[in-house]
């Protein structure tokens, strides 16, 4: 008599209905392989199949084009034979390898110089036919040549017009002006083209106090003309650009509650045109209570100008040495060049304080104009005699409505005034004096400048397209320094070495005038868009908590980043013990 047995009933414990998904009978051990299908018509007689047609028109494992991939009877297009089974071998299964790594950035380089043959780049005589059977590339749409293709644009491929020989230039990568610290944590990220269409518009401001002395400028110099050159002379002179939160005004007005923010037009004007850098900068802010504080760092970026900082190849500092590469050369020269980017910026520096100094009378007539009060940071035992400058603070209401009470205390600066327009005190005739340099016109990060001597007379506006184009950002933040000071005019004064492979000797070829206004104009310079930044930046510092944070330009990119920062970064201490690990001496650095 025939037995009858129950199965085994596996309870599941979860109390559900069905089988629990922890406690799973043996014949469905094979719940998590995946399904591959199959045909029947299938021959098993390898292992594993390497030139397996793909039919959804992926990309087989043969290094072959996208083109043979799918057109004509490439395996993947309508090549395929009639009758072919779109599952089981004839299509790619479950288990199959596809290489999705993109190769489409490698470029093989060949540095090696080959020599041209003529007739053609690979043929000679006949098979190029006349005019060269190989490719020119030149600029812009295609053109046909007789006997050969000619392509004027760079190549078929769009995105613009690519530079001769781009392989043999270094990478354009900069180090950063402040080191990250791992201790620092990112609030915000902005690209600069959002800060581009940012506007506010801002009121006449509102003088509080002037402190200084102003000596006349010396209209002399703007008869100088390249025949006529005058040297470069070097004039010892007291000039003070301290950061805010040391300026003693700053801090007797915070105590008053005259504005919400404080900051120099040094600062102010750098996070305005800030769209327009390419070198990186760094702003430290301070918050107080219910204030802000835009400070700089001694010696950092605000404290030296920059040179072709905007042009299409800008000058470069040679790239260190790695040092977990023993077999990684450094680049630096054992002569050091002058016409790096660290030196050009300290030379710029350089010829711009001494010609502020020699551009004015000390001696009348006519006669020096001291405002309200004396220079606030000369003290009782400075030796040195004081350069011709004049600080004004200045309030400006940044506020939306009537109602929002969020005002900006600046301090700005004019070098000099124009003798016959009006009383300095009253802020009339107010001049600011800046200079450009020309260091080499055939240097490497000149950007295509012409030759100031034979140029500058003949061709001043291709000189200043030039200059406006290579110091965009250099030129816009004096516009803007400037304006924020009142200013009725710019004097601009075009410097050159007086031999291109010595920086110490310097000749003055000529002085232009304009007024603030229309050079914001020409360099399509917006104050609105510049508010509107500051005021964003304010909106942001305002909902984080007290303390202390970092405003950074990111070196290679067109973003700026707020890091919130400890309370001891940037401190006297550590700029020693920095200063200290790095071995540099800061005097043969200055």
């Amino acid at each position: 008599m025939s037995s009858f047995s129950l199965p085994t009933i596996n309870d599941n414990p979860d109390g559900g209905w069905g089988p629990s998904s922890s406690n799973l009978p043996s014949q469905f051990k094979f719940k998590d392989i995946p399904y591959a299908p199959y045909s029947k018509s299938d021959k098993l007689g390898r292992f594993a199949d390497w030139n397996d047609i793909s039919g959804d028109n992926r990309q087989p494992n043969l290094g072959l084009s996208s083109a043979q991939n799918t057109r004509g009877g490439g395996p993947g297009g309508r090549g395929r034979r009639d009758g072919q089974p779109a599952f089981g071998s004839g299509t790619a299964s479950a288990f199959a390898y596809f290489h999705a790594e993109d190769e489409s950035s490698f470029s093989l380089v060949d540095t090696k110089v080959t020599a041209t043959r003529r007739g053609g780049a690979m043929t000679r005589g006949r098979g190029a036919g006349r005019g060269g059977g190989g490719f020119a590339n030149r600029g812009g749409a295609q053109r046909g040549g007789r006997g050969g293709f000619v392509q004027r644009g760079g190549g078929a491929q769009r995105g613009g017009r690519r530079g001769w020989r781009d392989w043999e230039k270094s990478n354009r990568t900069r180090e950063a002006s402040v080191a990250i610290s791992p201790e620092w944590s990112m609030l915000e990220e902005i690209e600069f083209h959002r800060l581009a269409k940012l506007r506010l518009e801002v009121d006449e401001p509102d003088d509080l106090e002037t402190y200084g002395r102003l000596f006349a400028y010396d209209k002399l110099y703007d008869r100088i003309t390249t025949k006529t050159e005058k040297p470069l002379q070097l004039v010892d002179r007291m000039k003070y650009n301290i950061t805010t939160s040391d300026d003693p005004v700053m801090q007797e007005l915070a105590a008053k509650d005259t504005a919400t923010v404080y900051t120099t037009d040094v600062i102010l004007s750098g996070l305005m045109c800030a769209p327009r850098s390419v070198y990186p900068w760094d702003i430290v802010i301070v918050r107080e209570g219910n204030k802000l504080f835009f400070d700089k760092r001694d010696g950092g970026p605000f404290d030296t100008v920059t040179v072709n900082e905007n042009a299409a190849d800008p000058p470069q500092d040679p790239t260190p040495a790695n040092p977990n590469n023993p077999n990684d050369k450094s680049a630096v020269p054992e002569t050091p060049s002058m016409n790096t980017a660290t030196s050009l910026s300290l030379e710029a520096t350089y010829i711009n304080q001494n010609f502020g100094v020699q551009a004015v009378l000390e001696t009348p007539p006519p006669p020096p104009v001291d405002l309200s009060k004396p220079n606030q940071f000369y003290g009782p035992e400075e030796t040195e005699p004081l350069a011709s400058c004049g600080y004004r603070y200045r309030v400006f209401d940044l506020g939306v409505t009537e109602d929002e009470d969020l005002k900006i205390c600046v301090r700005t600066e004019v070098d000099a005034y124009s003798s016959g327009q009006g009383d300095p005190r009253l802020g009339q005739g107010l001049v600011t004096i800046r200079a450009l340099n020309e260091f080499d016109s055939r240097a490497t990060g000149a950007g295509g400048a012409p030759d100031w001597r034979t140029k500058l007379d003949s061709q001043r506006g291709a000189v200043v397209a030039t200059e406006m184009k290579n110091n965009s950002c250099k030129l816009a933040k004096w516009t803007v320094q400037s304006l924020l000071a009142g200013a009725d005019l710019m004097k601009i004064g075009y410097i050159s070495r007086a031999n291109p492979r010595d920086k110490t000797r310097h000749v003055i070829l000529s002085t232009t005038s304009i007024r603030p206004a229309d050079f914001a104009t020409q360099l399509n310079v917006s104050l609105a868009n510049g508010w509107g930044i500051v005021r964003t930046v304010t909106d942001l510092l305002m909902k984080q908590p007290e303390g202390k944070y970092v405003l950074v330009k990111d070196p290679n990119k067109p973003v700026i980043r707020l890091y919130a920062v400890p309370f001891t970064a940037f401190t006297a201490e550590e700029e020693e013990e920095d200063m200290g690990f790095d071995g540099e001496d800061p005097e043969s650095a200055a």
